[in-house]
C-alpha cells in the first residue's frame, strides 16, 4: 500500500506541475489577449503569431494532462482533477485569438491567368486567319477557272460616252478580251490604248461581275478647224488634231487655223493654240454672257486665223463690205480689232481695193501690206520723197498699242491729217 501510494503521489505531483504550467500558459494567453485588444488594427498580425505559438504549447500540455487523467481513471485511482475542468470556457472574442485559421489548399496552374487569356485570344485569331486564308484560296481558284467569269461576246462590253469618236475603233480595243476571264483583263493597259484614240481624252475601264466590262469615254472638245496640208481636221485647245467626227450629223462652226503642219511636235501645236485661245477669249463673249451691241462676239466674224508667225497673228474677217485680212500682232487683240471695225468703211471709201490692213503700229494703219510695192503718182496728200519706196500709211486714228515701224511694206501710199 505504501508503495502504491508513493506512486500515486508521484503522479499527482507531476500532474500538478503540468497543470501549473498549463495555468501559466493560459494566464499568459489571457494577458496577451487583453493587451492585444488595446492595440490598433495594424499590430494584430504580430499578436496572432504569438498566440498561435502559445496555443501550440498549451495544446501539448492539455493533451498530456488528459492522457494522465485517463490513465488514473483506468487504475480506479482517486482523481484529483476532472477532465471537464480542463475545458476552457472562453468567449467568442477570446477564442478567435486561440483558434488557427485552417488554410485552404489552392491549386495553381503553371501559366498565369492573364497569360492564359492572351494565349486563348491569340489562338482564336490564328484560327480565324487560317480559315479566311483557306476561304480566299478557294475563292481565287474558283474565280480564275470558272466559266461564269468568262466574257462571252461583244454584248458583254458596255461602251458609253462615244459621240464623235469611232465606236468601231473603241470596240476594237475593248473587244480584244472577248473569251477571256474577266479577272485577267488588263484594265490599265486597255485604258492607255483607248486614250491613244485622237478623240478620246480620258477613258475608264471597269469589271462588272460576273462576266462584263464597262468602258466610259470622255471625248475631247474641239475649238477650231485646222488645215494641215490639204486636209481639214478638228483640233482641241491643247493642239491635238482629232480629224472629223465619225458622226457626220454633228456640225461645228469654227475658224480655220492655218500655219500648223503635221510634222511639228505636239508641244509646238500646243504653243500655237495658246495664242489662238487668247485671241478667242479677247474677241469672244465671256462664258455665261450673251452677245449684244455693246458686247458683240467678234469671233463669229472670223473665217481664218493664221498662226504661222507668233509675233503677227493675222485674221480673215468677214463683214458686209467683203473679206479683209487684219494684222493684229501678238497682243492687244481686242482694241486693234475694234479699231478695224470702226474705220473699215471709211478706208474702203478712200481706197478702192483694200484687201488687208496692218494695225500693229502706234498712230498709223498700213493698207495692203501683203502686196508688193508699186510706183504711184505723187499727190498733195502723199509724201513726195522717195515715192516708190514709201509704205502706205493712213493716219485717221491713233491706235493704243505701240510698236516699231516695219522696215518695208508694199502697196499704195497715202497720208492725210486726222479729222
Amino acid at each position: 500500500m505504501l508503495a502504491h501510494n508513493s506512486v500515486d503521489r508521484d503522479l499527482m505531483a507531476r500532474d500538478s506541475i503540468e497543470l501549473t504550467q498549463y495555468d501559466d500558459v493560459v494566464s499568459k494567453g489571457r494577458s496577451s489577449r487583453s493587451a492585444n485588444s488595446e492595440l490598433k488594427l495594424g499590430a494584430q498580425a504580430n499578436s496572432r503569431n504569438s498566440t498561435d505559438n502559445d496555443l501550440k504549447n498549451s495544446s501539448r500540455t492539455r493533451s498530456s494532462a488528459e492522457r494522465r487523467a485517463i490513465a488514473m481513471d483506468d487504475d480506479d485511482s482517486e482523481l484529483l482533477i476532472n477532465r471537464e475542468d480542463l475545458d476552457l470556457d472562453l468567449d467568442g472574442e477570446e477564442a478567435q485569438f486561440l483558434r488557427t485559421n485552417r488554410r485552404v489548399p489552392v491549386r495553381r496552374n503553371a501559366i498565369p491567368k492573364k497569360a492564359a487569356g492572351q494565349l486563348k485570344i491569340a489562338g482564336v485569331i490564328a484560327a480565324v486567319v487560317v480559315g479566311c486564308g483557306g476561304l480566299s484560296a478557294w475563292a481565287y481558284s474558283y474565280g480564275m477557272t470558272s466559266w461564269r467569269f468568262r466574257i462571252q461576246s461583244s454584248d458583254a462590253v458596255e461602251i458609253t460616252g462615244v459621240k464623235n469618236a469611232s465606236r468601231a475603233h473603241v470596240m476594237e480595243v475593248a473587244g480584244a478580251d472577248i473569251g477571256r476571264n474577266v479577272f485577267f483583263v488588263p484594265l490599265d493597259e486597255r485604258k492607255k490604248q483607248l486614250e491613244q484614240i485622237p478623240w478620246v481624252q480620258e477613258a475608264t475601264v471597269m469589271r462588272l461581275l460576273p462576266n462584263r466590262i464597262a468602258v466610259t469615254i470622255h471625248e475631247r472638245t474641239p475649238v477650231a478647224f485646222a488645215q494641215i496640208g490639204s486636209r481639214i481636221s478638228l483640233i482641241d485647245a491643247n493642239g491635238v488634231v482629232m480629224g472629223l467626227p465619225a458622226n457626220r450629223q454633228t456640225k461645228y462652226s469654227f475658224p480655220v487655223i492655218r500655219g500648223i503642219t503635221d510634222t511639228e511636235p505636239l508641244s509646238s501645236r500646243a504653243a500655237a493654240m495658246k495664242i489662238y485661245n487668247r485671241l478667242v477669249s479677247e474677241l469672244g463673249v465671256a462664258d455665261g454672257d450673251e452677245a449684244s451691241s455693246k458686247n458683240p462676239n467678234y469671233v463669229k466674224q472670223l473665217s481664218e486665223v493664221d498662226l504661222s508667225d507668233p509675233e503677227n497673228v493675222k485674221v480673215t474677217a468677214n463683214d458686209p463690205g467683203g473679206t479683209m485680212v487684219v494684222h493684229l500682232g501678238a497682243q492687244d487683240f481686242l482694241p486693234r480689232y475694234k479699231l478695224y471695225v470702226s474705220h473699215i468703211a471709211e478706208w474702203r471709201q478712200q481706197f478702192q481695193n483694200v484687201q488687208s490692213v496692218d494695225l500693229r503700229y502706234e498712230g498709223q494703219v498700213i493698207v495692203n501690206p501683203d502686196k508688193p510695192a508699186v510706183a504711184v503718182k505723187p499727190s498733195p496728200l502723199m509724201n513726195t520723197d522717195d515715192t516708190d519706196r514709201k509704205k502706205p500709211v493712213l493716219k485717221p486714228v491713233s491706235a493704243k498699242p505701240a510698236a516699231k515701224k516695219p522696215a518695208h511694206h508694199g502697196g499704195a501710199e497715202a497720208r492725210r491729217k486726222q479729222k
